[in-house]
């Protein structure tokens, strides 16, 4: 196993899993240090947190996230963990910085000390009221060994290439050398941005966020709806208990698997076509479990007259629609975050994989984790086209019988992706097909703003901005289809 692994380049794979760990384990002992305080404070409310964890999908998640504390624990050998704790410790210190240095006259090699690290300055800026050569040690730009000759009211702006760039050479230079040829002092003026020497560390600090904000927000849903996250907490229950949820992670984390080793012929594009399989597995997964859910848990409810039991007691019809439908997200979420950590893995190991296999250089790790990091907003917009569908499912439920809403859905996931497309080819040539297009569009949901193949293809980052634009067209989807489900189940007959 360990030469199919590649035990030779385990760092280069393994360091960007273990940045990841790291942050979900600091999630994980900022929560267990919460939970410590609140029990000497107030043992109810703890006793009441702890109940929460257990009892919910919180609970199989959280097993998710003691195995990465463990990985973080067993991955400090392999990892470089010295460089990196050190670039931890200096994001305090970096940041943008102006210097002015005065040069005597007639001087020779004149140091200057770098008050930072050669490979932190990301840019600079050098001007200077009198003729000076500077020896900056940076060849782009300069001529060899970094010597620019500077006159005045000119500038000289170097900047960093890209977060792969490699760094200073010769890395251990702590000494910039001036040299004034002329009979009078001058003043070379340094304009200076630097960064921390490894960027990537700053998914540490991500991580332990997401792991604790996604504990608070379903506590904080106990608290204010008990009613609600009690029916969630049933209907989550009986979606974990089926058999379709286990065969979706089997199979999912199979394929995931099974991708990596899949020749692409793709001429050096293989890990793109393993990020687009990948999130297309773990979507279309996390889709059928939404989809069968909601109907087993609400149409077959209504059918068998469980329904009318359940809303016999205090529990208002808008309570349970609402709580039918948080009791499937949390199952999707799940998936997201088995699967999810499934893919970025072999899309980590892939980047070494594939360098291998061609007889390329063998790659860092900071190339394995730019890989990596890039597939997250990929797997955020799918999940965001899961719940968009799940409340679609959800709605139809409460009229449909299970295939007749299977296939609906299957319909609206079919028109959401090709109504963009045809409305783009009809334009200007078939006003009919482009006014059907435009209708698809309005009344159903657009789910090509969900799509990523392109930006996979053409190896493009997708910007915060548009995950949060999305995640507005999300929200107010969701909620246009949960008053549907209300208005369709207001005067349902249930006996």
């Amino acid at each position: 196993m360990l030469p199919l692994l590649y035990a030779d380049k385990l760092s280069a794979w393994i360091t960007p899993l273990w940045l990841l760990s790291v942050g979900v384990a600091m999630g994980v002992v900022i929560l267990v240090l919460f939970y410590v305080v609140l029990r000497m404070i107030w043992r109810r409310a703890a006793e009441a947190f702890s109940d929460g964890i257990k009892e919910s999908w919180l609970l199989p998640a959280f097993y998710l996230a003691l195995f990465f504390c463990l990985f973080s624990l067993a991955a400090l050998p392999i990892v470089p963990f010295g460089v990196l704790a050190r670039a931890v410790s200096r994001i305090p210190s970096v940041g943008a910085a102006d210097a002015r240095v005065e040069v005597p006259k007639t001087t020779n090699n004149f140091k200057y000390r770098i008050p930072f690290r050669l490979s932190e300055i990301q840019e600079f800026t050098l001007s200077s009221d009198r003729p000076l050569t500077v020896y900056t040690y940076v060849s782009r730009g300069a001529q060899q060994d970094g010597m620019k000759r500077l006159y005045p009211g000119e500038k000289f702006t170097w900047k960093r290439a890209g977060p792969l760039e490699k760094p200073f050479e010769p890395p251990d230079v702590t000494d910039w050398l001036i040299t004034n040829v002329g009979d009078q002092p001058a003043t070379l003026t340094i304009q200076m941005v630097t960064a921390i020497e490894f960027p990537q560390v700053r998914v540490i600090p991500a991580a332990a966020i997401l792991v604790v904000g996604l504990v608070t927000i379903y506590m904080l849903l106990r608290w204010l709806a008990p009613k609600v996250s009690a029916i969630a907490l049933a209907t989550a229950k009986e979606t974990m208990g089926q058999s379709l949820f286990y065969l979706v992670l089997a199979l999912g984390a199979f394929m995931l698997l099974a991708f990596v080793y899949i020749p692409y012929n793709t001429f050096g594009e293989d890990i793109k076509m393993l990020k687009d399989s990948g999130l297309t597995c773990i979507m279309l997964g996390a889709i059928l479990l939404a989809v069968w859910s909601a109907s087993t848990s609400i149409s077959d409810e209504i059918e068998g007259r469980t329904a009318l039991t359940l809303l016999s007691k205090p529990i208002s019809r808008r309570q349970f629609v609402v709580g039918k439908f948080l009791g499937i997200v949390g199952p999707v979420i799940l998936v997201h975050l088995i699967l999810g950590t499934v893919l970025l893995a072999t899309v980590s190991y892939k980047v070494v994989y594939d360098a291998r296999e061609t007889a390329q250089a063998d790659p860092n790790w900071q190339q394995c984790f730019f890989e990596m990091i890039r597939t997250v907003p990929g797997m955020v917009l799918s999940f965001y086209e899961t719940l968009v569908l799940a409340s679609v499912s959800v709605a139809m439920s409460t009229r449909l019988p299970m295939i007749a809403n299977l296939l609906v859905c299957f319909s609206i996931y079919v028109l959401g992706h090709l109504a963009p497309m045809i409305v783009n080819s009809a334009i200007g040539k078939f006003p009919i097909v482009e006014f059907v297009g435009q209708l698809i569009t309005t009344i159903l949901p657009n789910l090509d703003h969900f799509d990523v193949r392109a930006a996979i293809a053409a190896g493009a980052d997708v910007p915060l901005d548009y995950l949060g634009w999305t995640v507005l067209y999300c929200v107010l989807f969701c909620s246009s289809a949960m008053l549907l489900a209300l208005a369709l189940f207001e005067d349902r007959d249930l006996a």
